[in-house]
């Protein structure tokens, strides 16, 4: 399978100093009211797994005269630890690729001047489900049931110190279990075999059994949309995905785009912004992002309707509540998995 979302999320921000030099290029009211810098071109940041529909861009163009440069930057902690440490003075204009695991350390960098919801989605353990079905086992339907011995052995998960999405289970385990109880999970899940995977791209395409991977483990942490990406990627058509989704184990993540601070081009940053969050391209991720879009007139596509999964009731946490405890829950999770 050719699609990737958000991979790995290394969490190594460093905080840029709050005491800015007389050099700095933070934007002032008489800068954004120039004409922008770079006129004919605005540079979008965004994360290795950003793979937009071909020629998507071309619309904004012919309105603005401006090209979209889209540069990627690693991994989604990786993007955002490289933004941090450039803030006030960015490699780019527009930043993609922050999410709600993340959001209070940008904001506590003061890395953006503004930013909006760009799309959501939700991570959730996925199964495949001819492994299933030809030993006759019936698949789980519950993150308690990950830890039960008809599993053991089956279940790969991502490293949450390394990967958005392995992060993203610690957390929906933690929103399930409470912050007293979920290393009690962690630790039956060890017992009974877990596998840690050091990023979604290893974990998905070479160790989960039902992608192109065909690895020996048929529960992988994924997206609720991976689903319908098997179907549009497979090698030889189909009807139905290979793949199913754990509906009570998904755990919502948003994702956000801003303007970078610091941005030489403040003008086109808004209006790419506003490009990217308007009905066309809200329209073209759920399959070329496998994303749900935030803009509530854009239509979804059938395969993404009939197989994707959004949950009513996703598994939540405050992001101020993340950001608190990010580091102490990390460390308790390294203590208990390695």
């Amino acid at each position: 399978m050719k699609y990737s979302r958000i991979l790995v999320a290394p969490l190594l921000i460093v905080i840029a100093s709050a005491c800015a030099s007389s050099s700095s290029n933070t934007p002032t009211d008489s800068t954004i009211a120039r004409v922008d810098a770079t006129p004919n071109e605005v540079t979008l940041l965004a994360y290795d797994a950003f793979t937009p529909q071909d020629k998507i861009f071309d619309a904004f163009t012919a309105a603005t005269g401006a090209k979209v440069k889209v540069v990627t930057g690693g991994d989604s902690g990786v993007l955002i630890s490289k933004a941090i440490l450039t803030a006030g003075t960015p490699e780019g204009d527009v930043l993609w690729g922050l999410d709600n695991t993340l959001l209070s350390r940008a904001q506590k960098a003061n890395l953006l001047t503004s930013y909006k919801p760009v799309d959501y989605g939700d991570i959730c353990v996925n199964y495949d489900k001819k492994w299933f079905s030809s030993r006759n086992v019936a698949p789980p339907t519950s993150l308690e049931d990950l830890a039960l011995p008809t599993y053991k052995n089956l279940l790969t998960v991502q490293d949450p110190v390394a990967s958005s999405p392995g992060l993203g289970f610690l957390l929906g385990t933690i929103a399930h279990f409470g912050a007293n109880n979920w290393q009690a999970y962690w630790k039956s899940l060890k017992a009974n075999g877990v596998h840690v995977s050091p990023d979604w791209t290893t974990a998905y395409t070479i160790d989960f059994s039902g992608s192109s991977g065909k690895g020996k483990y048929p529960l992988v942490v994924s997206y609720g949309s991976s689903p319908p990406a098997e179907v549009l990627y497979a090698e030889k058509p189909i009807d139905t995905p290979p793949t199913a989704v754990i509906e009570s184990t998904c755990f919502r993540q948003t994702e956000y785009v801003g303007t970078l601070r610091g941005t030489r081009n403040p003008n086109l940053a808004a209006q790419l912004i506003s490009y990217l969050l308007d009905v066309p391209f809200q329209e073209s991720m759920p399959l070329s992002l496998f994303v749900f879009p935030v803009n509530k007139k854009a239509m979804l596509p059938e395969l993404f309707t009939k197989f994707a999964i959004a949950p009513k009731n996703p598994l939540t946490l405050d992001s101020a509540d993340i950001e608190k405890n990010r580091d102490s829950w990390l460390s308790s999770w390294r203590d208990i998995i390695l």
